[in-house]
């Protein structure tokens, strides 16, 4: 399910157990295939979960992490757990499950093949036959066509290239028979694409309805009290990090779907696919007593249903336990049994965290409340410890607690999530263990597991450890439970910037996660980097009680950058390790435990000073970077927008995407322009074409487009190669474009006024240049800057050669002859 891991029990009203009784009659399923967190149908799949009841799961093929955040500053693996979490979210609203491939996403790729090249082809094409042949899909539907090759991103092409292939190899056992120790071969019936009138408008082609397969997704359930359109919309604004909160859709509407694959269908995806119980040995007398269940249900009294779903499980336990479909039922059944005895199971702990190594205390309540129900609890197991007897009958609406205290193994794995165990490459990431591929999140960390009688039948409930507490603001609050390592080591900063020889002061942040913590700390330098001193004792009591370390770094004489670590040792074990959480209203709060180090790097740059104002957009970390080469920057709030206020400063930069999510800016452009022509500086960061506040960017006319660089070694050609940006303070040359990353650009201006002159040309290999991702000009007694380069990844990252470039931009002015290219 997709809430076992973060998410407390939920009980179900009697209109939502109606539901999944009716769900008991139907054995299909359906897998839908993407690329990313977001591509995905939420009307299609509310639709196939909820309106037909199949098994529904959406594969994506990433976890998101190339992208950008709109309601952050987390890139990379923490925004891919972000993304992660949106996708389970969007799943328990949609009914649908989650499922994922290793591939990793290294950002926007312009074709398939780059794509393949770069994600291993053979391994994610396994990890697509692994999903199938683990889920069993009826039918598989792709989000994007596989004859897409260069008109959208290459990873929506190569999610469907790939699930093609992977319809047939699936069913083949020579193919990857190494998964066949733990799963069959399996043969979907056929695939689809999930086609849509908007795919031909954007190639410019006529689209004919009539030559598709119509899904009819606009129902209304009354029993849900919503259609399949308000369950999609709720379901797609989960994905918040991308601004996708959508209008509730209500009435009509009608997915399309065309054959790729397999056996032709005429009127319904699962034509000549039997969904019915005959599809299992010995499943009639299981459908009868199904039908019997729907026709008796008495929705006031669920707990009457009772013995006929014992029955139904006492009949699927006699049948094939390898069958897929007999286990989806009984877990299905057992489940149906504890909603309709309203039996409340949950295991918590007192605290949020715990080290491998320290004890945790654990509690398990019960608390059965549907009127005539037997409820005993025969045996308790907390997580791998030795499970004890019980032989309690609880009482009718009283709540049982059971507790323990358990001592958590030092050799116990920490709650890292999975997938980042291991330092992943550009495009995979690496998983040894077969059986963790595809799944969403990690297991639990501790799990509870109940041997319960209801009545006269025996289940096995379990049930996440989780920390419960209560919120002042919000109330009763969960939040999953995490094993530790016993120190976090954090750096003050991602990256510490020398701009002479002299040394400088490195904070160490050193967090006791047990007990009690002794351990020597030291820093890791890279070569000719000298530390002071060599290691600093701690000794903290107190879990989450921590210590502040100073240490002095001193860059060699010459230019240089590298890798700064800290370890910790203690007891003859060496530690290494952050300890990060990431908060967010809409997504459980999530932890994991990154190397500790950061970059340092001697700049061979000289630093004009400037006073800065930030309008801080989507969120970045541009402002940290320049504070850390020196500059003194100011982050500015809506209400700071004002002329007044904007004339205190040199410089006022914009934020990625500001003029997508700040409505303010409208209204604050006249006052911008206002700031320009009396002799201000601006700069503006990249924005998308889509959803603009407003279209007046810039002092002149601009137009902005989908034009991008993905390839981050692009060769880069000087347009203006005279011009100050390129020369003041720092005179700017092609070593300045190494080692930059995931990208050039994005979202370049592709038309602009004469009054713009465009500094730069890039492009991907097999493209026109692309002329807009610097593109400079003066307005009145001031000048403005707009820049689609991405900044926001390259400083923070710590590229030297971008760092030099944005100083010169910042230390552009209007009173540069632009005609004779100097200094006045």
């Amino acid at each position: 399910m997709a809430w076992a891991q973060y998410q407390p029990f939920r009980s179900l009203s009697t209109a939502e157990i109606k539901h999944k009784i009716d769900k008991l009659e139907v054995l299909g399923s359906v897998m839908y295939i993407a690329a990313h967190p977001d591509d995905e149908n939420t009307r299609l799949i509310a639709y196939l979960a909820q309106g037909k009841k199949y098994e529904t799961t959406y594969l994506s093929l990433t976890r998101g992490d190339g992208g950008q955040n709109l309601i952050g500053k987390e890139v990379r693996e923490e925004l891919g757990m972000i993304r992660t979490q949106e996708l389970l979210a969007a799943r328990r609203t949609d009914g649908g499950s989650q499922m994922f491939s290793r591939a990793n996403d290294f950002g926007y790729s312009k074709h398939p093949d780059e794509t393949l090249n770069i994600w291993e082809k053979e391994e994610i094409l396994a990890d697509v036959v692994w999903a199938i042949r683990k889920f069993q899909p009826d039918v598989i539907i792709t989000r994007f066509s596989p004859n897409s090759a260069g008109r959208t991103h290459g990873h929506h092409t190569t999610s469907a290239l790939l699930a093609q292939e992977a319809f047939t190899a699936a069913a083949d056992p020579k193919q990857y028979p190494e998964q066949l120790k733990y799963v069959e071969a399996w043969e979907t019936k056929r695939i689809f694409w999930n086609t849509s009138p908007w795919f031909f408008r954007a190639a410019k082609k006529e689209f004919k309805a009539e030559d598709y397969l119509p899904i009819p997704v606009g129902e209304f359930d009354p029993i849900l009290g919503k259609s399949y359109g308000e369950i999609a919309s709720t379901s797609r604004s989960q994905h918040r990090s991308q601004g996708f909160g959508s209008a509730m859709q209500r009435g009509t509407n009608t997915e399309y779907l065309e054959l790729l694959d397999g056996k032709s269908a005429f009127a319904d995806i699962m034509d000549n696919i039997d969904i019915s119980w005959e599809r299992i040995e010995g499943g009639k007398k299981v459908a009868s007593k199904i039908k019997k269940l729907k026709d008796d249900y008495n929705i006031s009294a669920p707990e009457k249903s009772i013995p006929a779903l014992e029955e139904i499980l006492s009949d699927l336990r006699a049948l094939d336990q390898q069958n897929v479909w007999v286990n989806r039922k009984e877990l299905e059944v057992e489940e149906l049994l504890l909603q309709c005895a309203g039996l409340w199971v949950e295991a918590n702990s007192p605290v949020y965290s715990v080290a491998a190594g320290d004890s945790l205390k654990i509690e398990a309540s019960f608390t059965p409340r549907a009127k005539g129900v037997k409820v005993e609890i025969d045996e308790i197991a907390f997580g791998t410890f030795k499970p004890y007897t019980s032989d309690t009958v609880l009482i009718e609406n009283r709540t049982q607690t059971f507790e323990t205290t358990v001592l958590i193994p030092e050799s116990h794995n920490t709650t890292q999530p999975y997938w980042l165990t291991e330092k992943a490459d550009l495009g995979m990431y690496k998983v040894e263990n077969q059986l963790l591929r595809g799944l969403p999140e990690n297991l639990p960390a501790i799990t509870v597991s109940a041997k319960l009688k209801i009545n006269d039948t025996e289940i096995i409930v379990k049930r996440p450890v989780l920390y419960k507490w209560v919120d002042p603001a919000y109330g009763e609050k969960y939040r999953p439970l995490a094993i530790t390592p016993p120190v976090a080591l954090t750096m003050e900063k991602e990256v510490f910037f020398f701009p002479s020889e002299e040394g400088k002061t490195v904070k160490i942040k050193v967090k006791s996660l047990q007990k009690e913590l002794k351990a020597n700390i030291a820093l890791s330098a890279p070569k000719g980097w000298t530390v002071k001193p060599a290691y600093q004792a701690v000794d903290i009591k107190g879990t989450y009680n921590e210590k502040w370390l100073n240490f002095t770094l001193t860059p060699p004489s010459e230019s240089s950058e590298g890798e700064l670590g800290v370890i910790a040792e203690m007891n003859g074990k060496v530690y290494e390790t952050d300890m990060k959480t990431i908060e967010y209203e809409h997504i459980p709060v999530l932890v994991h435990f990154p190397q500790s180090k950061a970059k340092v790097v001697h700049l061979d740059a000289q630093i004009p000073q400037k006073s800065i104002a930030y309008i801080m957009g989507a969120g970045d970390k541009v402002p940290e970077t320049l504070r850390e080469i020196g500059y003194k920057v100011d982050e500015l709030d809506n209400s700071e927008l004002r002329a007044e206020v904007l004339r205190k400063y040199d410089v006022v930069m914009v934020g990625i995407r500001a003029y997508n999510t700040n409505e303010q800016l409208k209204f604050a452009q006249s006052a911008l322009m206002e700031f320009v022509k009396d002799g201000g500086h601006m700069i503006v960061q990249y924005n998308t074409s889509h959803r603009l506040k407003t279209k007046e960017l810039a002092p002149y006319a601009l137009q902005l487009s989908r034009d991008r660089v993905t390839v981050e070694e692009a060769p880069v050609t000087f347009l203006a190669p005279e011009h100050p940006v390129l020369n003041y303070p720092n005179k700017i040359t092609a070593v300045d474009f190494e080692n930059w990353v995931q990208e050039r650009g994005l979202y370049f201006p592709n038309k602009w006024d004469e009054n713009f002159t465009p500094i730069l040309s890039m492009n991907d290999p097999g493209e026109t240049p692309k002329e807009g991702s610097l593109l400079v000009t003066t307005y009145g007694q001031g000048s403005y800057i707009y820049s689609g380069i991405s900044w926001f990844r390259e400083l923070p990252a710590g590229v030297s050669g971008a760092i030099r470039l944005f100083i010169n931009m910042i230390s552009f002015e209007a009173s540069v002859d632009t005609e004779n290219k100097n200094l006045k």
